[in-house]
């Protein structure tokens, strides 16, 4: 069974990420996810990446991407 949680914070959009529930597919244990993305602590299971509720954002729209100033800067620069 798949239930949906409230989520924490909103998106610009006014829709964010989901709390959202299943049972591991392997063992049947009760996982929480984000938005349809799980992974099982007990017996490792996790789900494929495309069975979430959305899409992954890109690299440069992940705040943790490592080189995102980088990607900022680069972008910047006027060509000649």
């Amino acid at each position: 069974m798949t239930g949906r949680l409230p989520g924490p914070a909103l998106d610009i959009d006014g829709t964010g990420p989901e709390i959202t529930r299943t049972d591991c597919k392997r063992c049947g244990t009760e996982v929480f996810g984000i938005d349809g993305r799980y992974a099982c602590p007990v017996c490792g299971w996790v789900n494929h990446w495309s069975e979430g509720h959305r899409p992954l954002p890109v690299a440069h729209e992940d705040s943790d991407y490592p080189d995102r100033d980088r990607l900022y800067q680069s972008q910047e620069q006027p060509r000649t």
